[in-house]
């Protein structure tokens, strides 16, 4: 790899020196409103299903918190895509090419609308075999076919986000990406009540506020991305696929989708198996789920930026300074989840509240903080080691071990060993367990990568 070469051209007030300079505060500072980001974006879902539990009915909360793990499983594709990008246009920081990051920008514009219209086609075929597939209870069969449908629409919009903030997000810029969502949020908060309470549009009226909610963050920062200076500027008409380009994007990216569809597609034998226990449990577990989320979310952002901090440093060739981004982003994104996962656990009722008052829901939903919720943090142990693989360019066996841990092994207990027991205790604990498995996995593999590609780097250099 070439060494850092200065270019004041492409630097930008808005973004964050990731090669020179104390870590700790420019971690933060990138993850924060990294994790903002994710919280708002989900924000988005949980406006949906905490008024779809208040102001429509309980079917229709089971509905929209039973269809997330099927939602979850398209966007998890596109927002692995994205990571693609975000690696390639950071390494070509890192190593100062910044020649090449012009082609990657326009390469990864394209391919986000080509992914986008592909998933929300591939979404409106497959939504009612998955609802079947998943045992959609049938007082709720049709709010969440509805639903699942409209927010399919939004996929378009939420791939060009997704892609936008992770170019803004590879030279250092995470702050403009939570403005965008923050605008949306609002938006779609405010429709969601004039949709349901004024024009009584019921289940439709949410899918359609979140699809013009998310047009709004989409064109929010493509804005941005026109703003910007040097290579870092989208010109509209010169977005097109550079094959060289999409050709890195997708070896890192696909891995990447692929690890987050199968991680949703585990979730929805999961899910099938809540959907066994009856509504009551949907709508307990959907409103666990929110804040499971929140916590994950900060687990995420310091996995995100283990992948962007040390994309640009391993692409300089600064060895030290990527093993105490690893050592600093386990330790902030272990914290910062355990402190979540304890507040939420404590809240308890006062928590679940807020999506439901079902008594038999809200019992559901206590065991679950328990057993989910609270070892949350937990999952900081395989995703900032897989983050950190990802900034080095291995994709692949990060998605390997996911895969084997989080859908064969977790599929095979829900399939074989559940049954035996048949308790909503057993199968919560399924998650944990499954943890374990990749905790151990993925610390061996990013040892070993980490040593294999760090001393190539020093013989290179020596």
């Amino acid at each position: 790899m070439k060494p850092l070469r200065k270019d004041t051209s492409a630097k930008r007030d808005n973004g964050i020196d990731m090669l020179n300079g104390p870590l700790p505060g420019k971690i933060l500072l990138f993850a924060i409103p990294l994790a903002l980001s994710s919280i708002l974006q989900q924000l988005l879902n949980s406006a949906d299903a905490s008024i779809a539990g208040q102001y429509v009915s309980s079917f229709s909360l089971a509905a929209i918190g039973g269809v997330n793990p099927v939602t979850a499983m398209f966007v998890n594709l596109f927002v692995g895509l994205s990571i693609g990008a975000n690696v390639v246009v950071a390494m070509h920081v890192g190593a100062g090419e910044f020649h090449s990051v012009k082609k990657s920008v326009h390469t990864a514009m394209a391919l986000s609308l080509i992914a986008g219209v592909g998933l929300m086609a591939l979404g409106f075929a497959v939504a009612p075999w998955v609802l079947d597939v998943i045992g959609m209870p049938a007082d709720s069969l049709a709010d969440a076919l509805m639903y699942v449908r409209l927010y399919f629409c939004a996929i378009p919009f939420l791939t060009i986000y997704n892609f936008g903030s992770a170019l803004l997000r590879a030279h250092g810029d995470a702050k403009r990406p939570l403005y965008a969502l923050a605008v949306a949020v609002v938006v779609n908060f405010v429709l969601d009540l004039a949709f349901v309470r004024f024009f009584h549009w019921g289940t439709a009226g949410i899918g359609i506020a979140t699809i013009i909610a998310a047009a709004i963050s989409a064109f929010i920062v493509v804005v941005f991305l026109t703003k910007e200076e040097g290579p870092f500027r989208l010109h509209l008409r010169d977005v097109r696929i550079s094959g060289p380009a999409l050709k890195e994007m997708l070896r890192i990216g696909i891995p990447a989708g692929i690890q987050g569809a199968v991680f949703s597609l585990s979730n929805t034998v999961v899910q099938a198996s809540i959907n066994g226990f009856g509504s009551a449990a949907m709508a307990g577990s959907a409103a666990t789920l929110n804040f499971e989320y929140y916590t994950y979310f900060f687990v995420n952002a310091f996995g995100q930026t283990a992948v962007t901090f040390t994309g640009q440093n391993f692409a300089a060739q600064n060895v030290g300074r990527c093993k105490e981004i690893f050592r600093w982003c386990l330790l902030f994104g272990f914290t910062s989840s355990l402190i979540l996962g304890i507040t939420f656990t404590a809240l308890g009722t006062s928590a679940l509240g807020l999506f439901t008052a079902d008594a038999a829901a809200l019992s559901f939903g206590i065991v679950r903080l328990w057993l989910v919720e609270l070892p949350d943090c937990l999952t900081t142990l395989y995703e900032v080691p897989a983050g950190a693989m990802r900034g080095m360019g291995w994709s692949t066996l990060p998605a390997v071990i996911t895969i084997l841990g989080s859908c064969v092994l977790r599929v095979a207990l829900v399939t074989w060993v559940f049954p035996a027991y048949g308790t909503w205790d057993a199968l919560m604990i399924i998650y944990p367990i499954t943890w374990s498995f990749m905790i151990v996995a993925m610390l061996i593999a990013y040892f070993i990568v980490s040593r294999r590609c760090y001393r190539s780097i020093e013989r290179a250099l020596a």
